[in-house]
């Protein structure tokens, strides 16, 4: 019976084009990359809890750094005006008196410059610490996508080959048969045809009736049945 021949001939076509599909789809790799990127959303939020801790420190530390060192330099000037000045008793005391004044200012600027920068050391060590983290992870992202991108294509090239087979096995399929096989593809989104195996439809392994089994096995003629579960022809 021509049509039966053709008819296993192209449900495994389709089922090679199902393998390579199967493969594409559900590479070790595209799950490994999955778990990558949930490692590095996971790091992304840590680093944004850290810098939200450390950049307000860093602005304030900054602050504090550019006033002490404005004052110091102050200070300093006025010391050496101090050290230099030929003006008199009046002008002294009031350059010394500026001199306490600012050396006590940038001695408080320098206090809380220390202060912030002991704030600072452990906040910018834990942006460090996940940023380097990260770093690995970043890497190992970009050799995934490398890698997937590369299998993608030659699995593509192979379905494409496999395409062009499989629809020269389906001219070759007579009609009704081939429209019929060609609409339970549509209707199952695969393979329009299965096989029975020990009692089940192998396409949606659902068991068969004893009632069903017996039509089954009726069809050794060449009239085929379709799978009551699943829609897909049954071949013998």
């Amino acid at each position: 019976m021509e049509h039966l021949d053709a008819l296993h001939s192209l449900l495994e076509a389709d089922r090679w084009c199902e393998r390579v599909r199967a493969q594409r789809d559900h590479l070790p790799e595209q799950t490994e990359l999955a778990e990558v990127e949930a490692q590095l959303r996971t790091l992304l939020a840590a680093l944004k809890q850290a810098q939200a801790v450390h950049d307000p420190l860093a602005s304030a530390y900054q602050a504090a750094h550019q006033s002490a060192a404005s004052l110091v330099e102050r200070r300093d000037r006025l010391r050496k005006t101090l050290d230099t000045s030929t003006g008199g008793a009046r002008e002294l005391e009031s350059i010394t008196h500026e001199l306490d004044s600012v050396t006590n200012a940038a001695a408080e600027a320098e206090d809380v410059e220390l202060s912030l920068l002991l704030e600072l050391e452990p906040a910018a060590q834990q942006v460090d610490v996940i940023k380097g983290q990260a770093q690995p992870l970043v890497a190992r992202r970009a050799d995934l996508q490398a890698t997937i991108a590369g299998l993608v294509e030659t699995l593509n090239e192979e379905l494409a080959s496999l395409l062009v087979d499989r629809d020269t096995r389906s001219r070759a399929v007579p009609e009704p048969w081939r429209a019929r096989y060609e609409g339970a593809a549509k209707r199952v989104s695969g393979a329009g045809a299965a096989l029975v195996d020990a009692g089940r439809c192998d396409g949606c392994r659902i068991a068969l009736s004893p009632l069903d089994l017996d039509r089954f096995k009726a069809t050794v003629s060449g009239e085929l049945m379709e799978c009551p579960s699943c829609g897909r022809w049954l071949l013998p």
